[in-house]
């Protein structure tokens, strides 16, 4: 495991296999899992969970208990709010012995609101924004703007989020 420069919190369970980038900022219960690599100057905030082989890219703020599960791709400066939930198995049973990972992947500079589910096997796109409460099932197009569950599209954003289009 790589600490130069990183700050982790006396309480974190971090793997010794994990690589943690420089300037790096664990906090309070906190887990990350064998090969999970989390980039430079990122916040991971009380209580996550960094599943095992899950990629976090730089500048990256994880809030409080935030599940990201193995499959997980988070590109750089992305932001993920509290109790976003990360799946995994699109189609879950208990006693499916052969299931597989479906992949996600969040692109850079995409905001994820509090609370929102995200279903594995999709896409959100760069600068994407996705609303508090939202349950993304399918592909977020770059600087959309999604809320509702099933989540829909309800306006363009800018880089810096701002509205600069209503509706689909």
């Amino acid at each position: 495991m790589n600490t130069t420069n990183v700050f982790i919190h006396p309480t974190a369970n971090i793997h010794p296999k994990a690589i943690l980038g420089e300037g790096t900022k664990i906090w309070i219960n906190v887990q990350i899992r064998e090969n999970a690599q989390i980039g430079k100057n990122c916040i991971i905030s009380k209580d996550v969970y960094v599943d095992f082989d899950v990629k976090i890219g730089d500048e990256c703020k994880i809030q409080n208990s935030v599940s990201i599960y193995n499959g997980v791709t988070i590109e750089n400066a992305v932001f993920v709010g509290p109790n976003v939930a990360f799946t995994n198995d699109k189609i879950p049973r208990a006693f499916n012995k052969d299931w597989k990972v479906t992949p996600t992947l969040v692109k850079q500079g995409a905001s994820i609101g509090a609370n929102a589910t995200i279903v594995c096997g999709i896409t959100i796109g760069q600068f994407a924004m996705v609303a508090a409460g939202a349950v993304v099932t399918k592909d977020v197009d770059p600087f959309a703007l999604v809320a509702g569950n099933p989540a829909r599209k309800i306006a363009t954003v800018d880089e810096l989020g701002n509205r600069v289009q209503e509706g689909a």
